[in-house]
């Protein structure tokens, strides 16, 4: 990369990552790129932190994230970002896909902490969380001033001022304060009510691992965490349980994975298949279901076999056993590695079973419930069923039907019944320095707040991804992923036009666009942008005023960190 003059040196245009050209996958076909495949470094999400990913890709693997393309085709009307690979990845994002084509209720929530100035980089979650509000979500906003004054050490006339221009940022966007909710952490009682309660259910050792809390950490710096997952999981508290999508940076993806696996422990009742008398973890469950399935369909089973699932079956654990040995799971089958590391433990099980019979069926386990609610799930299950001290096996019931009347029998007895949030994953922006976008660096970013004529400046003024001179950029094309400036046409200034993306890159990457002419484009945009946004903020300003929202807080306290 390079700072250049407009008129000496042609200018690339970016694929939306921050990443160098050798880790770089294939261009898209409207601009952006793919994931690379390999790894190229370690990958640590900090909230805190560095919002820095070396390859998103490393995410899938050392996280879990899946990869968003996976969902896309499903995705009725697909915002932007998500058309151009910007968002890149989800977790359980299905389940909100599945909602918005059936016209079924749904939510998306996102916190914004106020440090200081709204900029572009947080409108992509501005965008992203009014486009689910479009598409008929219960949309909900949120002024993380807890986390703002413990982790960051901001007073709260300093939070005061910063949440205002938030909020005025994301209503002069488009959100629609009387459909939706916008609120701030510490005036919400609900909120915090429910943190007290997961609160219960989380422990200091998970902070230590997942955000490497220590003897030093001050504790309103945790309790601001735990007030966090109460805030994602606080539209379910709103109506009924339903699915929920958080738009965030991966940076803030540990806070996901621990509101998932609280959400879980707060239940009253686990759900999961069973075959016999004893348990199976996913892997081993997966070979028994093969096993049963064969034999159950005279594939080398005992004689007399019924295929009826729901009938007393005839095939044994000792049956399941033998067959299982002479098992290999096909090569092509990607979980084929654990799946071998679970066959010598399931072996062991059916084994044990010996003449028991196998026989599939939904198992109720009491998780957390109160017992009235226990003796009400016994009576709400149909058909067969066997009682036991801490579960319930019924043999009639679909593992949905079981997870459906489990959650009703839960929120009939004062349980909250929640379903595991869903998430999406976007990119972060490049800073229009190089490197990385830092609200410490004014130049590496533009503020939504900028002076329009400043944010036209810093445009004319990036770094690009451009050769050196305007000659080798006609023979050689920009490098297409190494460009800052093409991320404000990806993510931002072309808005919903795609062809104006697809132009600007094969442009650059033909050699036919030189950097002068590119940003001179941007910055024209970027100041057009800014105007609009500023007159619209002023606009916004009346209805802020009229929402039920306090923005001079009379709270005392010195904060956090410092």
């Amino acid at each position: 990369m390079n700072e250049d003059t407009p008129d000496e040196t042609a200018q690339g245009a970016a694929a939306p990552e921050a990443a160098t050209a050798g880790d770089r996958g294939a261009p898209r076909a409207d601009g952006g790129t793919e994931p690379a495949d390999g790894p190229t470094e370690d990958v640590a999400l900090d909230p805190w932190g560095s919002a820095s990913v070396g390859d998103y890709a490393d995410l899938f693997e050392e996280f879990g994230i899946e990869a968003f393309d996976d969902v896309a085709d499903d995705v009725i009307d697909p915002h932007y970002l998500m058309r151009r690979g910007v968002i890149f990845g989800h977790r359980e994002y299905d389940a909100v896909v599945e909602a918005m084509a059936n016209d079924e209720p749904f939510a998306a929530l996102s916190g914004f902490m106020p440090t200081g100035d709204p900029h572009i980089g947080h409108k992509l979650v501005f965008d992203e969380l009014i486009w689910h509000q479009e598409q008929g979500g219960d949309a909900f906003g949120l002024i993380a001033d807890l986390e703002a004054h413990s982790a960051r050490g901001m007073s709260w006339s300093e939070i005061d001022e910063h949440a205002r221009n938030y909020l005025l940022s994301l209503l002069a966007l488009g959100f629609d304060a009387e459909d939706g909710e916008l609120y701030r952490q510490s005036d919400n009682r609900e909120v915090q009510d429910l943190g007290f309660e997961l609160g219960s259910k989380a422990n200091f050792s998970e902070f230590e691992a997942i955000y490497g809390f220590d003897g030093e950490t001050n504790i309103s710096h945790m309790q601001s965490v735990i007030t966090q997952t109460a805030d994602i999981l606080y539209p379910q508290l709103v109506d009924e349980p339903k699915p929920t999508v958080i738009p965030v940076g991966p940076d803030q993806d540990p806070h996901v994975r621990l509101t998932r696996d609280l959400a879980t422990r707060v239940r009253y009742f686990k759900v999961t298949e069973a075959f016999a008398s004893f348990e199976l973890n996913d892997d081993e469950r997966r070979l028994v279901r093969a096993a049963y399935d064969a034999l159950a369909a005279g594939d080398g089973g005992a004689e007399d076999t019924e295929s009826d699932e729901n009938a007393e079956s005839d095939v044994r654990c000792g049956d399941a056993a033998d067959w299982l040995a002479d098992y290999e799971p096909p090569e092509t089958d990607s979980a084929a590695t654990d799946l071998v590391a679970a066959k010598s433990t399931a072996l062991d099980k059916l084994r044990s079973g010996g003449k028991e019979p196998l026989r599939p069926r939904v198992r109720f386990f009491d998780r957390n419930a109160t017992e009235a609610a226990f003796e009400a799930l016994i009576e709400a299950v149909d058909g067969e069923k066997r009682v036991f001290e801490g579960h319930v096996d019924a043999f009639d019931l679909t593992r949905e039907e079981a997870e459906a009347l489990a959650r009703d029998v839960e929120i009939d007895h004062d349980g909250f019944g929640f379903r595991q949030p869903s998430s999406i994953y976007h990119r972060f922006m490049t800073g229009l320095t190089g490197g990385k976008m830092s609200s410490s660096v004014p130049a590496s970013h533009i503020s939504l707040l900028d002076d329009p004529e400043d944010g036209y400046d810093k445009v004319r003024s990036a770094t690009t991804g451009g050769r050196d001179t305007a000659a080798e950029q006609r023979e050689l094309g920009g490098e297409a992923d190494e460009c800052p400036v093409y991320e404000l046409y990806a993510y931002l200034l072309a808005g919903d036009d795609d062809e104006l993306t697809k132009t600007v890159y094969s442009e650059c990457v033909n050699g036919e666009r030189l950097c002068g002419g590119c940003k001179e484009q941007a910055a024209d945009l970027m100041r057009e942008f800014l105007e609009d946004h500023q007159e619209k903020r002023a606009e916004a300003e009346e209805l802020l005023d009229d929402l039920d929202i306090d923005l001079d807080s009379d709270r005392r306290g010195t904060g956090g960190e410092h």
